[in-house]
């Protein structure tokens, strides 16, 4: 398979990722690990060679086990931010992500079986949008409240969170 786009820049990374966004009774599934205390979006790097949407729907299928279709795109987001992961800590990225809503159909039930490029098990969560946990991305606890019909960019830079 070809490899993820993700190469290293000087002291940096260079990462390009989808993220799904799956809504189901006015919950967004959202992925965790036994490594870190937050929810982050469905979803992972796009791979040379294939298109975003190619991405997102195989990303959702290797964390979900069902091949969802895509709604549209949502966000563009570009975002700054110190790895926290054993293989990026304290390295900075920079991460071009593409967020499409999906169609959810109401007898989606997911079943996380993925694992973190550093080995950590993955769980996926039904979390409400006002949960207390942090999310990422963060904008999503108030973008989501309201989708709006025209895709938005976020500019991002958490280097000093």
């Amino acid at each position: 398979m070809n490899s993820d786009m993700c190469v290293p820049c000087d002291d940096g990374i260079i990462n390009i990722r989808i993220g799904a966004i799956i809504i189901k009774n006015g919950k967004i599934l959202m992925v965790e690990n036994e490594n870190c205390g937050y929810y982050y979006s469905v979803g992972g790097r796009i791979k040379f060679g294939e298109t975003a949407e190619q991405a997102v729907i195989r990303e959702v299928y290797e964390e979900t086990g069902v091949k969802l279709k895509i709604d549209r795109l949502l966000y563009v987001v570009e975002n700054y931010f110190l790895g926290d992961s054993p293989a990026k800590a304290g390295k900075t990225v920079y991460e071009i992500s593409f967020f499409y809503l999906m169609k959810t159909p109401d007898d989606f039930e997911p079943l996380c079986q993925s694992i973190t490029e550093d080995g950590y098990s993955e769980f996926l969560s039904w979390v409400k949008l006002d949960t207390e946990k942090k999310m990422y991305p963060t904008f999503f606890k108030t973008e989501l409240k309201n989708i709006s019909d025209d895709v938005k960019f976020f500019s991002i830079d958490d280097r000093n969170r």
